[in-house]
């Protein structure tokens, strides 16, 4: 299946009982094939944001897009499984192998064995995992990277359309974290699926982002590409949010800039 576009139009989100909208008006197009950050503070509709797109939350005005076609005339459960869906705490099923848990999407879609077999294979392949050694394992045999990584696997393993990561890596530490930055920029190149990224992490956003939206208060203080973003913030806000160095360093390195 290929990469899909996305595009929000218009979109609105409120909360029961307040009184002022937590997320937009957002209007956002993101390619196929293209990967994309949501940076921001706690509090900010990063989150709300990346929901909307698998109707996880419900949207109270505006239309998203799937290649052309609005989510909300889908049917949610097929959709859902169209769209891969990461997150921080792993959600691994703690009863099920390893095996198992990758092969959840595919067994609901009617993959025959022997395909769903060579699918759990190969995506423990893609994300640096040996079937041989890690098929049969439970959650709890593994390290936080190798259930980071079984997580990715998991996601990935019916070839979605999107690919939706909300902090896949918040708990790690800093370099299991720097290592599956580099795992998931590798695999994304190689398997071309649209992602979507929450981070609270500028310096993670700078080192995997195709582009960078910047969140603040439910809405969208700038979307470039992480060089512009750090060259020309948009705003105060931006600038100082940006103020990575590291990372900043790395991307200028790369782009062969002084």
């Amino acid at each position: 299946m290929s990469a899909a576009s996305l595009s929000f139009a218009g979109v609105r989100v409120r909360y029961p009982g307040t009184s002022r909208d937590a997320l937009g008006p957002i209007d956002l197009r993101i390619a196929p094939g293209e990967f994309v950050a949501l940076v921001g503070p706690s509090g900010c509709g990063k989150t709300t944001l990346l929901r909307t797109v698998n109707r996880l939350t419900s949207i109270d005005a505006g239309r998203i897009d799937l290649d052309g076609v609005d989510s909300a005339s889908l049917d949610p459960i097929a959709m859902r499984r169209s769209i891969g869906y990461a997150i921080q705490a792993t959600g691994l099923f703690s009863h099920m192998s390893v095996a198992r848990n990758v092969a959840i999407v595919p067994e609901l879609l009617g993959w025959d064995r022997a395909r769903i077999a060579a699918r759990v294979d190969a995506m423990l392949e893609l994300v640096r995992l040996d079937p041989v050694r890690y098929r049969d394992r439970r959650p709890r045999e593994l390290s936080g990277g190798e259930a980071q990584r079984v997580g990715v696997a998991r996601a990935l393993a019916a070839a979605p359309r999107v690919l939706l990561m909300d902090e896949p890596f918040g708990a790690l530490d800093a370099i299991v974290r720097r290592e599956l930055q580099r795992e998931l920029r590798r695999i994304v190149a190689e398997v071309g699926t649209t992602t979507l990224f929450v981070t609270h992490d500028v310096n993670e956003a700078l080192r995997l982002a195709d582009r960078i939206v910047v969140m603040r208060a439910g809405a969208i203080e700038q979307c470039a590409a992480p060089l512009e973003i750090v060259d020309h913030p948009a705003t105060p806000f931006v600038r100082e949010l940006f103020e990575a160095e590291d990372a900043i360093a790395e991307l200028r390195a790369a782009a062969r800039i002084p």
